[in-house]
């Protein structure tokens, strides 16, 4: 049996913890810069808000309808996903965290020792809800599939009150019936329209369609998902991720960069995010890509990209910044206003096994590398950086509607009144 615990509209909910107030109020979330509209409450969907829209082309709409309108305060999002992680991951033996907002729990060693799944269920909402201040729904079956679906149904569907437990094909079939095939995990939006050219519009009409037959017309994925549906377990989570290949770390700037400067700054800033990512996973890059561009509505849309190869595979932040130092000429055009630049680690290696070199006169620093991410993680990001990021950069991020980082900064930390 599996769970699903996954938090209502979770960077709305996140706002709400530490401002009363908001609760029950109508409230939208922008992404980077201000952009678009990604996430936002019921009351403000009633009111004819749309997600993933411009917020330009709703702001009037915000501002007629009282709709409270936020810039994404990712420090305190991720500080909240965290603390919320750990207490749902004490009411089970295993657990994997798909999403921020999002977590799988396996039951199938402790399954008997829970007489009650629904209580238990009630449980995890209540410790979420008294322990972080965060409504969550929770689904659970006895796959993954049919686990996403009870919480869809716990979440939408009348008269489940943020809990649903599909423990009978009775139950399943009445869900599944009120589910569109659009809903379903792992159905995109490709294969969505094949299902309705062929009268499949319903989770329960993709469940009585032939498995074998599936795989032949579209793919074994679509398979797997049929099977699930019908509760045969086929996907599981993987007890260790597999290390990325890449990574990359890229941006559009709230303020247009003009200057040489600027642009090395805003690169190896960058350059330090990727380089702490691939350090977390124990691995070491070859090759880095480095790009910048303006906008492509510009008049004269322009796009410089630059490869630069190591002569040994490193992860230390020194090094790509120097690397970003050396290749600016190659990246900076007198003119141009840029919007958007980026580093990509594109030739990655796993660092246990990396061969070492005894000409290598410049190894990467691991020693100062490891005290670089330890007091970051233990003061919060960029505690410690490299000058070359600057100091008080002006092409940072636009969030004009930022609320108080209240859990990772101690200017923002909230005072109570006794």
């Amino acid at each position: 049996m599996y769970a699903l615990v996954d938090a209502n509209s979770f960077y709305c909910s996140a706002e709400q913890v530490f401002r009363p107030e908001w609760r029950g109020k109508p409230m939208v979330v922008l992404s980077n810069n201000d952009g678009c509209i990604v996430a936002a409450t019921r009351q403000a969907q009633a009111l004819g808000i749309k997600k993933f829209l411009p917020f330009f082309q709703q702001k009037s709409l915000c501002d007629n309808q009282g709709i409270i309108a936020l810039s994404s305060n990712y420090e305190l999002y991720a500080d909240l996903s965290a603390k919320m992680m750990n207490v749902i991951g004490r009411f089970a033996p295993e657990q994997h965290v798909y999403s921020i907002d999002e977590s799988f729990l396996s039951f199938h060693h402790s399954r008997y020792a829970i007489p009650d799944l629904a209580k238990q269920a009630m449980l995890i909402r209540r410790a979420v809800w008294k322990e972080c201040r965060l409504p969550v729904c929770v689904g659970m079956a006895s796959t993954l599939t049919l686990a996403k679906i009870a919480n869809h149904a716990a979440k939408k569907m009348q008269g489940y009150n943020g809990v649903c437990v599909i423990d009978n094909d009775q139950q399943r079939e009445y869900i599944l019936k009120q589910m569109p095939v659009s809903s379903v995990w792992g159905i995109g939006r490709k294969t969505t329209k094949r299902l309705q050219s062929m009268g499949i519009n319903c989770a329960f009409r993709l469940a009585k369609y032939p498995a074998a037959l599936a795989r032949k017309e579209f793919n074994v994925g679509v398979e797997r998902t049929i099977r699930e549906l019908n509760g045969t377990a086929c996907n599981n989570w993987d007890a260790a991720r597999a290390d990325k290949k890449q990574v990359f770390s890229t941006r559009s700037m709230g303020k247009r960069i003009v200057d040489r400067d600027s642009l090395t700054q805003a690169l190896s800033k960058h350059a330090a995010i990727a380089a702490a990512k691939i350090r977390q996973q124990g691995s070491l890059c070859r090759v880095m890509m480095i790009f910048a561009s303006n906008s492509p509505h510009d008049d004269k849309p322009a796009s410089f990209r630059v490869v630069h190869k190591f002569s040994y595979p490193t992860d230390d932040t020194v090094m790509f910044t120097q690397a970003i130092s050396s290749k600016i000429s190659q990246l900076f055009q007198q003119g141009v206003e840029y919007y958007k630049v980026g580093v990509g680690l594109i030739d990655l290696i796993d660092g246990r096994h990396a061969q070492f070199d005894l000409f290598d006169y410049s190894p990467p620093n691991s020693k100062l590398m490891r005290i670089f991410d330890g007091l970051n993680m233990k003061y919060g990001d960029d505690a410690l950086f490299l000058a070359a990021q600057g100091i008080n950069p002006k092409w940072g991020m636009r969030r004009n509607y930022l609320t108080p980082q209240y859990t990772t900064c101690w200017q923002d930390l909230p005072s109570v009144r006794c």
